[in-house]
């Protein structure tokens, strides 16, 4: 495993977007990290079913979280950005219900799992930061399920893409009003419950109607108020946000 760099110097922390921690903090996420780990693109972070003893942190790069059937058909749950949490779910429950892949070339930070507990106990406003990205968490897969059970197809597609762009606002990756988005139009259905063909139509739709322009992976949005209006969404990602 690569060598441990100190999580003072992370440039995630001086983006102006996660929560300012103080000393004492800082000092117990050192202490907490083990090291830092690179996952080449389409390699695995965590598999599904696993009993993975570690924790991560992506700081660079974007994964997503997944669920597959016997036969190979696959739904993507969520995705993962700069500043999400790994892995809970295996301490809670001992094992994986889903699989995480890395979408792009990702970089982490590691923890072991079995110390957890420490930083309830000598932290709580750091396990109360881990409980507020498990909440948000929660909350994304609530609409991601609405939109799955009850949005038209339109609807889905708009909710997602104002999804991905509100969350990757909030943590710093549009820059100019644009955001380079890794997402390939398979993966898009497979996020959304729909086919390719259908899931080309319908973003063929969005480009029609001025909503969106998304090109060779730059996605820039035209119209804001038309797009979350299609979505039945208001734009939402609370600033300062944790980082562990």
């Amino acid at each position: 495993m690569p060598r441990t760099v100190a999580c003072a110097s992370c440039p995630l922390r001086a983006s102006g977007h996660f929560r300012a921690l103080a000393g004492s903090e800082l000092e117990f996420i050192e202490e907490f990290k083990i090291g830092e780990l690179t996952v080449e693109a389409g390699g695995p972070l965590i598999l599904e079913g696993s009993n993975s003893p570690h924790l991560y942190t992506l700081f660079q790069g974007w994964a997503f979280r997944f669920k597959t059937l016997a036969d190979g058909r696959r739904q993507v749950l969520n995705y993962v950005m700069r500043g999400d949490f790994v892995g809970l779910q295996s301490s809670l429950f001992n094992t994986m219900g889903h699989g995480v892949e890395a979408l792009t070339p990702v970089r982490l930070c590691v923890f072991p799992r079995d110390r957890l507990w420490r930083l309830f106990e000598r932290h709580p406003a750091l396990g109360f930061d881990i409980t507020w990205l498990a909440a948000r968490e929660e909350r994304s897969l609530d609409e991601l399920l609405l939109s799955i059970g009850r949005r038209t197809a339109i609807e889905k597609l708009a909710f997602t893409i104002c999804f991905l762009y509100s969350r990757a606002q909030g943590v710093g990756l549009v820059e100019n009003g644009r955001l380079q988005l890794p997402i390939t139009q398979q993966l898009l259905a497979d996020t959304i419950g729909m086919s390719v063909v259908h899931t080309n139509k319908t973003l063929q739709r969005l480009r029609a109607m001025k909503c969106i322009r998304w090109d060779r992976g730059e996605l820039e949005i035209v119209d804001e108020d038309k797009l979350f209006a299609i979505a039945e969404t208001e734009r939402e990602e609370p600033p300062g946000r944790p980082l562990i």
